[in-house]
């Protein structure tokens, strides 16, 4: 007895399959790693900000705006907000009614699993990779989800944790 045939979507099905995206950033869903150690996090970060219509809001450091032309393998415009001040940054969005979400380990944390998908505009915050999110920037946070794990270590990497939470965000997991 055989199953159904599986049908492999070629990438022009795929392609022909997708919304097509407005050019300009409607602000719905923002990844921000404000306290960046690696730049090849923020090449990855950007590709899954393409992939599920997110921007990107980084630091003004003087490493990032190459770190990012290396890492957009799409080789088109990115939504990339910049920032002067992350403190400032997270106080503003928090006033305009954005929902601050920290991936951090948090008494109260959301598991990742229990996430919702966002229904209104949400920053998913990203902290430092060795430090977290600076104690000062928890204060802004609304609230936090914390990636479960198993292994030994203690947290995942930095592109990797927001890649797994910008999909749940956005609806996709």
């Amino acid at each position: 007895m055989t199953g159904p045939a599986v049908r492999v979507r070629t990438r022009k099905d795929l392609r022909a399959a997708r919304r097509p995206r407005p050019p300009r950033c409607l602000g719905h869903l923002r990844v921000a790693p404000l306290w960046p150690m690696h730049g090849i996090n923020l090449g990855t970060l950007l590709r899954t900000c393409d992939a599920v219509g997110a921007c990107m809001a980084v630091p003004r450091l003087p490493w990032v705006p190459e770190a990012l032309r290396r890492g957009n393998t799409l080789r088109r415009p990115a939504c990339v907000h910049w920032v002067r001040d992350p403190l400032d940054w997270l106080a503003e969005r928090r006033a305009a009614g954005d929902h601050v979400l920290g991936v951090e380990l948090a008494e109260e944390a959301v598991r990742l699993a229990d996430l919702p998908m966002a229904r209104r505009p949400t920053v998913a915050v990203l902290g430092h990779e060795r430090d977290g999110i600076p104690p000062e920037a928890l204060d802004l946070l609304d609230a936090a989800v914390e990636i479960p794990m198993i292994g030994t270590g203690a947290s995942l990497n930095v592109a990797v944790a927001g890649s797994l939470v910008l999909y749940k965000l956005a609806g996709f997991a």
